[in-house]
């Protein structure tokens, strides 16, 4: 069966980019909601704040480690699928979603025995050490869950379609507001306000539904069985492969994230409270932007898997453009809404000062952050795993690292914590470019 190719204009990009940018925004959307809800709770609102945003980071950590299956997935599938050979491809999710959540559930149960050891390595200690524990204790049992909903958006993903994680994302991040309201403040005369452990059950439950969801849609709405099938397919080892790059690249990813919880903690429960503010919006614009970059990766493998040259180098430079147009309406609304983003999340004064002394670091580095994270979806796309994974080791060791301790050094606070993560994403944006430039220009010329 020959595959026809997409045309690469501005309503074929978008239709992928922009479901793909909601759901994109859904997991930071749980994670903002936690800290906005959280940060204004009125018993230890500060130490809750800070708890929620030490154990987000945890778990951010573990789940885009094992979460890389979904890239994967994605890359492979909409390779196939550009080739025309879909049918060959069909027994490989399954093996890969048993795979990917028998791994998540041997990584649970290291962990749930040593947590109180893993958040005093974060420098937690008293009362944010003891709020870390019980919201983590309960939020935990929702990793496997997510990996499963990130393993089916994958397969969706390859298949080009974005409407329907999208559907997943809006009902996960709805939920999840609805439940954190009625979970952290109570509801009078009938619930007890339940403060931080309301809302780690209520970000469980929405991703219990979200799972529930992506099961169900992936049976009725697509051909891919999640019947576990014998023998291997062929494909799983490339899958493996491509997942332990992503792997160790989100261990480099992850230590940069983890080294700035750490560094903001030991500043004091003012800091790591302004970092979980700036850390939110980062990774919300993150997400907002890669929307494109999941258009890249899902075109472009297909492009890739029918040897189209020509159109990928075209979609290369428009998913740049359009990000870099929505980096800068965000960096406006950034510069416009500066003091009121701050009062979202905490009402303590002494956080919301130590927030807007480097806000203005957040917003600027945007426009980098479209390079990195747009052409980092398209590379997936490509199956070049292994230079994502060399880029992130070389600007977390090589740029990162150095800079935040030589920041410490200098005793540069704050803001050399965020310095050193405008160091990384130039790093990260300026190798993606070159690195595309001149392996695919040549191709272009000869096609």
């Amino acid at each position: 069966m020959e595959a026809q190719n997409p045309k690469i204009n501005f309503k074929s990009i978008n239709k992928l980019a922009i479901p793909a940018t909601i759901a994109g925004i859904a997991e930071p959307l749980l994670s903002i909601t936690d800290t906005a809800i959280v940060g204004n709770i009125p018993v230890d609102g500060l130490e809750s704040l800070a708890a929620a945003g030490i154990v987000g980071s945890f778990l951010s950590m573990l789940i885009w480690i094992l979460g890389q299956t979904r890239s994967a997935i994605s890359a492979i599938i909409s390779q196939y699928l550009g080739a025309g050979k879909i049918e060959e491809v069909k027994t490989l999710p399954a093996q890969a979603i048993f795979l990917n959540i028998g791994l998540s559930i041997l990584i649970l149960f290291s962990t749930i025995f040593v947590v109180e050891e893993i958040f005093q390595l974060l420098n937690a200690s008293g009362k944010i050490l003891k709020y870390c524990v019980s919201y983590y204790s309960i939020r935990v049992w929702g990793f496997p869950l997510t990996l499963f909903v990130f393993a089916v958006m994958g397969i969706f993903r390859g298949l080009q379609n974005t409407y329907w994680p999208m559907m997943i994302a809006i009902v996960g991040a709805v939920l999840n507001v609805i439940l954190d309201l009625v979970f952290v403040y109570g509801i009078d005369g009938i619930l007890q306000p339940m403060y931080l452990e309301g809302a780690a059950w209520a970000s469980l439950i929405a991703q219990g539904i979200m799972a529930i969801m992506a099961f169900i849609l992936l049976v009725t709405k697509t051909n891919i069985s999640l019947r576990l099938k014998l023998p291997i397919h062929p494909e799983l080892n490339r899958l493996i492969v491509m997942s332990l790059n992503l792997f160790v690249r989100a261990i480099a990813l992850n230590t940069a994230l983890i080294l700035a919880v750490r560094e903001a903690t030991a500043l004091g429960d003012k800091y790591i409270g302004a970092h979980t503010i700036a850390i939110n919006i980062w990774l919300f614009s993150a997400f907002f932007i890669d929307g494109y970059g999941a258009a890249g990766n899902i075109i472009g493998g297909r492009l890739l898997g029918a040897k189209d040259y020509n159109s990928l180098w075209a979609l290369a430079k428009k998913i740049v453009l359009y990000g870099l147009i929505i980096s800068l309406v965000l960096v406006g609304l950034g510069f416009l809404l500066y003091y009121p983003i701050g009062r979202l999340f905490s009402n303590e004064s002494v956080v919301l000062e130590t927030f807007y002394s480097i806000f203005f670091i957040v917003i600027i580095g945007l426009p980098m952050n479209t390079l990195a994270f747009v052409l980092d979806g398209l590379f997936k796309g490509l199956g070049e795993m292994k230079y994502l994974r060399n880029t992130l080791l070389f600007a977390t060791f090589l740029g990162f690292v150095p800079t935040l301790f030589l920041g410490k050094a200098l005793n540069w606070g704050f803001h050399g914590i965020w310095i050193a993560f405008t160091v990384w994403m130039i790093i990260r944006g300026g190798a993606l470019v070159f690195k595309f430039r001149r392996k695919f220009r040549p191709l272009l010329q000869n096609s």
